[in-house]
């Protein structure tokens, strides 16, 4: 099987050279790992996994990430299903965010990942470390 789209007949459609099937499996997997990606997601995702936090308990417990940046991923995380928003009618205005059962079910993949780095992927090392 080849995934190489820039040679063969497959090429001049755009498609991989590989099986309707495979690709389909691909596309599953590329939409999977387009929800979990992105800068912060896995530290948010991390954190919640712990049990349900407010905005502000979620900024503290991430070094270097900013309101806007935090916000706009709780609402990739929450769009993709993965976390679930709860705002509570007080006063003062309450919100708290937790991991939704599909956010939960993360937890075999992450160690499945976890396990499989530890073996295949290997570890970065500092520059000029000798």
């Amino acid at each position: 099987m080849s995934f190489d789209p820039g040679s063969g007949p497959a090429a001049a459609s755009g498609r991989l050279n590989c099986s309707v099937e495979l690709q389909d499996y691909l596309a599953v997997v590329q939409r999977g790992l387009k929800a979990i990606t992105g800068k912060w997601k896995g530290e948010i995702i991390c954190l919640l996994s712990e049990g349900p936090r407010r905005f502000n308990e979620l900024r503290r417990g991430i070094p270097g990430i900013t309101q806007h940046m935090l916000a706009a991923q709780l609402r990739d995380l929450e769009k993709a299903g993965l976390v679930v928003r709860h705002d509570y009618e007080e006063a003062p205005p309450r919100v708290e965010y937790e991991l939704s059962d599909a956010g939960k079910a993360l937890r075999t993949v992450g160690d499945a990942l976890h396990d499989w780095a530890k073996t295949y992927a290997p570890a970065e090392t500092a520059p000029n470390a000798e």
